[in-house]
This record gives structure tokens, sequence and C-alpha cells, in this order.
């Protein structure tokens, strides 16, 4: 399986590709989506939609796993977030991407074993559990990783729980 991890952000939009073979996870390739803040939203929102769209017919990937926006004390944050994750969104749908929606917490708690995870922990456990041999820089792209190995841990657990429930 080949999944495309999204960490959506209007500054940085962050992706990771990571491709699962049984129990075996491992990065093909990550990057970063940067807008200008001095561009106006529609061409951001563009270049956001364009760039996922080339990963996306680049990589192929079957599923996309993308974060749930946090809102936080920060609402004008929020909705910025909210506009560069709906151009990702809209780039994932047109490819025909099955899409796996995940808040931060359920991604910390998949990959670094708590929910409490900080930045660190999250990107030391992404290093570790895609046998990388550096830190993914910058850190959207370790948290785009981090939800693509959420998604992949997930629907190894619902394969599982399907071939247990008998028939």
């Amino acid at each position: 399986m080949v999944i495309l991890g999204i960490d959506p952000g209007l500054a940085h939009t962050g992706w990771g590709v990571v491709e699962t073979r049984g129990t075996l996870c491992r990065a093909r390739a990550y990057g970063c989506v940067a807008t200008k803040a001095h561009d106006p939203l529609p061409e951001r929102l563009g270049a956001i939609h364009r760039e996922l769209a080339q990963v996306i017919e680049r990589f192929h990937p079957t599923d996309v796993a993308i974060e749930q926006i946090f809102f936080g004390q920060n609402t004008k944050s929020a909705i910025a977030t909210a506009h560069a994750r709906g151009a990702a969104l809209v780039a994932c749908a047109t490819a025909g991407c099955a899409i796996g929606e995940y808040t931060p917490m359920q991604i910390k708690q998949a990959v670094a074993g708590t929910g409490a995870a900080d930045k660190h922990q999250v990107t030391y456990m992404v290093r570790t559990v895609l046998a990388l041999d550096h830190d993914p820089k910058p850190d959207h792209c370790a948290d785009a990783l981090a939800a693509a190995v959420c998604h992949a841990h997930l629907e190894r657990t619902l394969a599982k729980a399907r071939v247990a429930v008998p028939r």
C-alpha cells in the first residue's frame, strides 16, 4: 500500500509518501509546499492543490492520511489551515484516493504511543519506524509522515480484525 500523509497549513503544507509491505513501513519521499504570505489566497491555495496533485501523479498513492484541524485559541490561523486542508482534499479526491482523517492526538498516539507526545518525540519515532538515517525536516514533513504511519497502523489493524472474524 502506498499512503500519502498530509500536514495541512497555508504557509507550509507538509507531505510524505510511505509504502507498506506487511509490517514493513518505509518512506519513499517527503517534502513541503511553501506559500508566501504576501501572495493572494487563491494563488496560495492553487499552489497547494497543484503541487499535491503532482505528488499524487508521481507516487500513485491508494490512500491519503490527512491531519484534522485543531481549533485552539487562534481562530484566524485555524481558518487559514482549513483553506489549505480544503485545497489538499480536493487534489486527493480528484485523484480518487481513499481519505483517512486523523486528529493530532490520534496521530501522536499511533506513532509515539501517547497522544501527548511533543514534536521531538514524534520526529524521533517517525525516524525510527521508517528507518531513516536523519530527522525529516521541516517539522511539517515529519508530521505528514506520522499521519501516513498512523493510517498504515490502522489499516493493518483493521485487516487483522477482518481476518479474525469468522464468517
